[in-house]
């Protein structure tokens, strides 16, 4: 399904104590699927309760370059995303993308 190049991610951040993904899952998981060669997102999945916000996020992030912090990208999610989980899911986002750049740097070392 996804070429060699491709490399999975996970970030998390914390939701608030009533929020049914911390009832569900604990904590705001979103995963990315990472083409290596074009720093490119090709699919991700997150732990959101509902099928839309799973769509929606997906949408917002598909396409994106993650070989840098997307500062634009954060305010997008602020802009649109409205959901009780958005400071989770910023904080995944940037968790992710830190653990992209680590994972990277690693493996352009190790060749």
């Amino acid at each position: 399904m996804y070429n060699k190049n491709t490399i999975y991610i996970v970030g998390h951040g914390k939701t608030s104590s009533d929020n049914a993904i911390t009832s569900n899952f604990k904590i705001f998981f979103i995963a990315f699927v990472i083409d290596t060669n074009t720093d490119e997102v090709v699919d991700l999945e997150c732990t959101a309760s509902l099928n839309i916000t799973k769509l929606f996020i997906r949408e917002i992030f598909l396409g994106r370059k993650f070989d840098s912090f997307d500062m634009e990208l954060e305010n997008e999610i602020s802009a649109r995303y409205f959901g009780s989980s958005q400071k989770a899911l910023i904080t995944a986002y940037k968790d992710a993308q830190k653990r992209y750049l680590e994972v990277k740097k690693k493996h352009k070392q190790q060749k």
